[in-house]
């Protein structure tokens, strides 16, 4: 306190108060342990507090579910359908995440960097199916002309 005592002065450098409404002392310091982490952007549920939990996460569990037939049919030797499966889960995905607020637990970063980590597997995935041999349905000539060079 100073002097008239109706005015409370600072010993150290104080910052934003905390949760208590208290300031804190500010340091440079990381502190030893971390006390929260920042949610991704659109990590809340993606359905109301009330509803059951496999409903509150419905589009992790979709793109889960898609992925998991999709290996189901590659082990049963449906190979080009069940990767085609897989890739359009993530395709999906991307899209979830683009258009849908709250996304739950398929929201893992910032939306720019999940729509394009999902979007860009899930193209690839999807390429590598249609390619696949034999009897590819995507046939790229340049990729023909590149494998004759390197490998043939």
């Amino acid at each position: 306190m100073s002097a008239s005592g109706d005015e409370p002065t600072a010993l150290d450098a104080v910052s934003a108060p905390d949760a208590e409404g208290k300031p804190r002392r500010t340091t440079r310091r990381f502190p030893l342990f971390t006390r929260d982490t920042a949610r991704p952007e659109g990590g809340g549920r993606a359905a109301p507090g009330d509803a059951p939990a496999p409903a509150r996460q419905w589009p992790i569990l979709t793109v889960l579910s898609a992925v998991g037939l999709g290996l189901l049919l590659t082990a049963l030797d449906v190979f080009r359908v069940g990767t085609i499966l897989i890739g359009a889960a993530l395709l999906a995905g991307a899209v979830m995440r683009w258009i849908l607020p709250d996304v739950g637990m398929l929201a893992v970063r910032s939306r720019f960097t999940d729509m394009l980590t999902y979007g860009v597997l899930g193209v690839a995935i999807v390429l590598l199916a249609l390619m696949a041999q034999p009897n590819p349905l995507l046939e790229i000539p340049f990729l023909d002309d590149t494998l004759h060079f390197t490998v043939r």
